[in-house]
């Protein structure tokens, strides 16, 4: 197949390959060293995630084959930003759901495609948009019989067919609608005809479906925050391979997935079969039982109100205090309830809620004369898992909570799930796994310890765009209280985002930045409820130019740090005004 031809091989493993490359991931980008023939060069590139790395070094081979010198390899590289990625979930009109796949068109693609769409499940009812196929190797007709079975399979409601070659082959489909262009759709269009449904747009670029997706996206504010559920997985997975064979894992989702989202994450994560999900509030998870999900749900802080409700929509209350106990018991017996699943608290030192020693007679007593409530689990929470300068405290806590929980076991001739680490104490205990843990910041890509960081990938990105470009003189101010006084010639960006979104005001006058094509701008003046401004003197950009507020870089551990509190404030303050948007690669 290649006689004649000159192969040009790289790897990571071989250093027989004409080109050996070794890759080092730091906070902000990824360093390439490289060795080809005499040449031992180092490359940064501005991205971390596996996908834009390897995209990066395939430009980076073409431009070792084609002879460019160091400096021009060095400066090109480093202008590299990332490809638009695929599989984007939005707020449609009218209550829809879009999945944008608008940038290929082959029939693996519609697979994977076809399979997102059915781990949504948003609404019951189910629309594809699609064009024609192109580069499947097979004649239009076996093709398009091909595509219609797999559209059958997957229970899709209707197909809108747009291409001259998918009308043609119209007869191969139940229930579609086809148009011969895009034009044609659009000159058609009424977004009335799209309610309560889920949409997946997939086309071949040619088509220019981004315009399709502009008509039903949801008009709202131009400040997203992106989650890479691929990254979400990699995190997950990657706490699971710490776990021991057999150990349960309960994910927390409670605050809106630390801010990440509801219903979509808790999706992923029953789709990834994990065992549990936990939530702070009753209505949290009343929410994502509403929305579908069939996974068992634990409520941490559940006030005695809500009780009712818990038992009407199938939750689990972690019960922490005798008076909650009582009151949930009496809830039980006047609904005639057996067994009904319950969690019990320990205080084994955090004193924030749960059962002290002294009290376990009496809850022992009480449960043993109360069948209407089963224990389900018995848990705990550590303090100073992240600190190992309180080692020897954690390991106290491990130890009464073993002390407490087999007296439990023992005297009430149970055998519940017993669970005390939480995404620090899976880093630093993992002799403390029992049968049960608990992720929580982890699986959203932060932790606290610098080591196990390196091996967990970014799930959100805040961006926002350019408003308003202007140009101020020396002397002249920007912002509330004249905060910022220019020194020079200045170029300001107004972006549109400010701490009703969520943004620290201490995050301005010069202490946080943003990025706006790969380059830093400093964030000067005050914030103001809607916007901020930055000095992007020297940036070469126009209105309209998306910025980063962070994500990679800044991260919400750089923020967290500079503003003196913890990346959970910073990812739980992004206000709900913010359009969260997934997607996967």
């Amino acid at each position: 197949k290649y006689l004649g031809s000159q192969v040009f091989s790289w790897s990571y493993d071989d250093k027989s390959a004409d080109v050996f490359i070794s890759k080092n991931k730091q906070q902000h980008g990824t360093y390439l060293n490289i060795e080809y023939r005499d040449l031992f060069l180092t490359v940064e590139i501005p991205f971390t995630d596996s996908a834009s790395v390897e995209n990066a070094v395939s430009c980076l081979m073409v431009l070792l084959y084609l002879n460019y010198d160091d400096q021009t390899i060095r400066e090109r590289m480093s202008q590299l930003y990332p490809v638009e990625m695929r599989l984007k979930v939005k707020n449609g009109v009218h209550n829809s759901t879009i999945i944008d796949d608008s940038y290929s068109s082959d029939f693996q693609s519609l697979k994977i495609a076809l399979d997102f769409l059915e781990s949504q499940k948003h609404h019951g009812r189910k629309t594809v948009i699609l064009s024609d196929i192109y580069q499947s190797g097979l004649s239009h007709q076996e093709l398009y019989e091909k595509v219609s079975n797999l559209i059958e399979s997957n229970k899709i409601y209707r197909v809108i067919g747009i291409g001259e070659i998918i009308t043609r082959y119209k007869q191969s489909f139940k229930n579609i609608f086809t148009y011969e262009s895009t034009q044609e759709f659009i000159a058609d269009f009424n977004d009335k005809d799209f309610a309560n449904e889920t949409v997946l747009i997939k086309g071949a670029r040619d088509f220019k479906f981004e315009n399709i997706v502009s008509l039903l996206e949801e008009k709202t504010h131009e400040t997203v925050l992106e989650i890479n559920l691929n990254a979400i997985s990699h995190n997950l997975n990657f706490y699971r391979s710490k776990l021991n064979a057999g150990t349960k894992l309960m994910v927390m989702v409670k605050a809106f997935s630390y801010g990440n989202g509801g219903f979509e994450i808790a999706r992923l994560l029953e789709h990834h079969k994990v065992d549990y999900l936990g939530v702070a509030f009753a209505d949290e998870g009343i929410s994502l039982k509403n929305s579908g999900i069939k996974l068992p749900i634990m409520v941490l802080n559940p006030e005695n109100t809500s009780f009712p409700a818990i038992i009407q929509h199938g939750l689990e209350p972690e019960i922490y205090s005798l008076k909650g106990l009582n009151a949930f018991i009496s809830i039980a017996k006047e609904k005639q309830l057996k067994e009904f699943p319950i969690h019990i608290k320990i205080d084994t030192g955090m004193h924030r809620l749960g059962f002290e020693e002294e009290q376990i007679a009496e809850l022992i007593a009480t449960l043993k004369a109360n069948p209407s409530v089963k224990v389900k689990s018995i848990l705990s929470h550590m303090a100073t898992s992240d600190d190992l300068e309180h080692h020897e405290f954690a390991l106290e806590q491990i130890e009464l909570f073993e002390q407490i929980s087999s007296r439990l076991i023992s005297e009430l001739n149970i055998h519940p799930i017993r669970h005390i680490l939480n995404t620090s104490g899976i880093e630093h205990y993992p002799q403390a796994q029992h049968d049960m843990v608990r992720l929580g910041i982890g699986l959203y890509g932060v932790s606290n310890d610098a080591s196990e960081q390196k091996n967990l990938e970014n799930v959100g990105t805040l961006k926002s765009v350019i408003s308003q470009l202007r140009t101020i003189d020396k002397g002249e101010s920007v912002g509330y209280g004249r905060r910022f006084v220019a020194d020079k010639e200045t170029k300001i960006a107004t972006i549109p985002i400010g701490y009703a979104d969520g943004i620290s005001r201490h995050w301005g006058n010069g202490v946080g930045y943003v990025k706006i094509n790969q380059k830093r701008a400093p964030i000067v003046g005050s914030i103001c409820m809607d916007m901020l401004m930055a000095d992007c003197s020297g940036i070469d950009c126009k209105e309209g130019d998306p910025v980063v507020i962070f994500g990679t870089d800044p991260t919400v551990i750089e923020m967290a740090e500079k503003l003196d509190t913890i990346p959970y404030e910073i990812l739980t303050s992004i206000s709900q005004r913010v359009k969260r948007v997934f997607y996967r690669e």
